[in-house]
């Protein structure tokens, strides 16, 4: 595959490319086989972030053999980070799942179809439908997640299923849903580029998200960059404010800004009197965050506080709140995130240029799976336990509305603890690896190995979860199938079908074909016979929701517009526009048309530290080569050069000079339930007392304490405490 050091290639677009193949010196490369030679290109959305990068795909006789960014794609403008350029590469790996598995062992397609029947049926039928569980991923495309809900609850009579979306963007759905009535996040990416101020909490795009932070980069406003977060980040060493709060105190702290743009008169009253509710209760409520309180309880002195809120306040209207895991996976995580949301209402900071209240997602259709996996909310973000929402669903899907639900899943934790206590006996998994990726890993492991019937649907047959699995399905991975993912500014895009999957490997979607008909339920998705035609049943599902995509003339439409940020309804068609903000009006979608404050006291986190554990670990991205559990990325010999060989814990100087730890030493790292042996790494960057380790290691999870946002259900990744010792 044809790589370069830059990672933008404006120049490299259309007949330019030929000039790559004519005079590859130029661009720093050898001579270029014929066989990399390109004779079509098409276009496709990346399948690794919430970003939602355009691919330009190279294709000789039909096939893919290389990509380039798309420089006409409104999200990417001609860039694309290291997996992007990657991400052909990884489907090569020698460890593709290619034939079915049972009890390890290669069986085919019918002998798999069955099993799975016979056992799934076998444990409905004696235990209800209560004693199995899908679990699925923002990985996959929103037309194969709605047919893996559709299929598993209103075929197959399964109540339970959630995504491991569940882990990375459950808060934001709930704090949304509260607070504006709907899930509903209301930016576009213009608004990096249009903001005198960027307030990032718990965000580093510069190694999450380095194509949104390329979007900061051209912002012309010369705009304040504010960083919270308790590591000295890569963002934040390129932020103009950094406030380093204790971990977990961000709350407060959001607390305390509001307390101060209040009694330093920032308000925009008007906003607040048209378009709100609730506001005086919580301006009663944030008189008791004190700025002497706030520094006390997030060691960041009244001083400081002062200059982050006057910044605020003079950075009006165009002031822009961002956040992503750092605030999603917290103990209290959905209030956190309200905070964030009431300093953007009561500034009036919202549907404007510049603004809003914006979180951004983890995978690439991680907003797809909130509207239309059919897991916690019925398709097209409606309520199972809403009579007309079911007979509405009924009608769009053609299924009897006997066989919708009449109440939601149990949320993913709820899942594994009902597996624990033996009341949920099955699980499938698609597409996800929680061996490796849910919080306090051995106990779910543990939970794993108790069940009667465990299903993988995996590109790979060789991830943590794969192994302990009785029967694996070889499922295509993206490039390998077609179907549309929905980015973090709401903007559907189209990704095709440019390669064959290896072995007997099937696109999800085909899957589920399958077993519909093994289950004896084909019949309810006679319509649903292509990605496309599912994609129709979703537009008249979505139809009056603030989701509405009744606009949009199919994937030919998608494709030729450079994406289709929601909503777009029927009358809405002609007058597109590449960029899409919500609530530009004021009118929210709560039954008043007003948006909500909502508030709670802060609470410390769970567990905390002692004097036999004194350190609080916190865990997130390690590189912006490193993706989730690294399934697909520790296969790219290019991505392994830029992440460390070995897994690093991050430790302060201070620390390592008492504890008498060098450098790329060994250490032992032990919290209350498992011992690790990374390397340190000293570094200013975390403060003393705290220490910080990347997720990609499947040894990490091993360490992290098991609390949950009581409103999101959501893991808390980011406050463990540990004990760290010389090796």
């Amino acid at each position: 595959m044809i790589t370069a050091p830059a990672m933008t290639f404006r120049e490299w677009d259309g007949p330019l490319t030929t000039d790559l193949v004519r005079e590859p010196a130029k661009f720093g490369l050898g001579q270029v086989p014929s066989r990399l030679v390109p004779d079509a290109t098409t276009k496709a959305i990346c399948g690794f972030c919430s970003t939602g990068c355009g691919l330009k795909i190279h294709l000789k006789n039909g096939e893919a053999i290389n990509l380039t960014p798309d420089p006409d794609y409104p999200v990417n403008l001609g860039t694309a980070c290291p997996k992007g350029w990657e991400a052909l590469t990884v489907l090569d790996a020698p460890d593709r799942a290619t034939m079915p598995l049972l009890h390890g062992k290669e069986v085919d397609w019918d002998t798999a179809l069955k099993y799975f029947c016979e056992k799934m049926r076998e444990i409905l039928d004696k235990h209800g439908p209560e004693a199995a569980a899908f679990l699925s991923t923002g990985q996959i495309m929103f037309e194969e997640m709605a047919f893996l809900g559709a299929l598993a609850k209103f075929g197959m009579g399964i109540l339970h299923g959630d995504g491991n979306t569940r882990q990375c963007m459950a808060t934001a759905v709930t704090a949304y849903k509260e607070s504006f009535g709907f899930d509903a996040p209301p930016f576009t990416y213009a608004d990096f580029e249009e903001s005198d101020v960027l307030v990032f909490v718990g965000a580093n795009p510069c190694i999450a998200h380095p194509i949104m932070w390329q979007r900061v980069l051209r912002n012309q406003r010369n705009p304040e960059i504010i960083v919270i977060d308790p590591r000295t980040t890569e963002t934040a060493m390129a932020a103009t404010q950094h406030y380093a709060i204790k971990p977990k105190s961000d709350l407060t702290l959001l607390y305390g800004i509001a307390h101060l743009i209040i009694r330093e008169g920032g308000l925009d009253a008007a906003f607040i009197r048209e378009n709100t509710n609730g506001f005086e209760d919580f301006e009663k409520f944030v008189a008791d965050f004190t700025p002497d309180r706030v520094a006390e309880e997030t060691g960041i002195s009244t001083e400081r506080l002062a200059h982050f809120a006057r910044t605020i306040i003079t950075g009006t209207p165009r002031v822009s709140f961002w956040w992503t895991m750092g605030v999603n996976q917290g103990h209290q995580a959905t209030r956190t995130a309200q905070a964030i949301i009431n300093l953007a209402l009561m500034t009036g900071n919202i549907g404007k240029p510049g603004t809003g209240a914006n979180s951004i997602t983890g995978q690439c259709n991680a907003m797809g799976s909130r509207l239309f996996s059919n897991t916690t909310t019925l398709l097209g973000g409606h309520d199972f336990r809403n009579p007309r929402h079911r007979e509405k669903i009924a009608a769009a899907t053609g299924i009897p509305v006997e066989r919708i639900p009449d109440r939601p899943s149990l949320a993913y934790d709820q899942i594994i603890k009902a597996a624990d206590e033996g009341t949920v006996k099955a699980i499938w998994f698609v597409a996800t690896n929680p061996s490796h990726s849910w919080i306090d890993q051995n106990e779910i492991n543990r939970i794993l190995d108790k069940l009667d019937f465990l299903v993988v649907q995996d590109m790979y047959c060789t991830t943590e979860t794969a192994k302990r699995a009785h029967l694996v399905l070889p499922a295509a991975g993206w490039g390998e199938k077609e179907g549309c993912f929905i980015n973090s500014e709401r903007r559907i895009g189209y990704s095709p079908k440019v390669r064959r999957a290896p072995g007997q490997a099937l696109a999800d979607f085909h899957i589920f074909r399958l077993l519909a008909h093994y289950w004896g339920c084909e019949d309810l998705f006679r319509g649903w016979s292509s990605p496309e035609a599912v994609f129709r049943v979703l537009q008249r599902c979505s139809e009056g929701q603030p989701c509405d995509i009744t606009g949009i003339d199919g994937y030919e439409m998608v494709r030729k517009s450079g994406g289709v940020q929601w909503p777009l309804r029927k009358d809405e068609k002609l007058k597109i526009k590449a960029e899409r903000r919500l609530f530009a009006d004021g009118k929210f979608y709560t039954p008043d048309k007003q948006a909500k404050f909502v508030f709670d006291a802060p609470v410390e986190a769970p567990e905390q530290c002692s004097t036999e554990f004194p350190f609080i670990l916190m865990t997130g991205r390690g590189t912006s080569a490193q993706w989730h559990t690294e399934t697909r990325t520790r296969h790219s010999a290019v991505l392994a050069k830029m992440m460390p060989e070995e897994l690093m814990l991050d430790l302060n100087p201070a620390d390592a000079a008492r504890l008498g730890i060098r450098d790329g030493a060994k250490v032992r790292v032990i919290s209350k339930r498992a011992e690790i042996t990374p390397k340190a790494r000293i570094t200013s960057c975390v403060k003393p007392g705290e220490v910080y380790l990347p997720m990609h290691d499947a040894r990490v999870n091993q360490l992290t304490h098991a609390s949950f946002d009581p409103h999101s259900r959501q893991p808390s990744y980011k406050h463990s405490a540990v004990r760290v010792e010389a090796k």
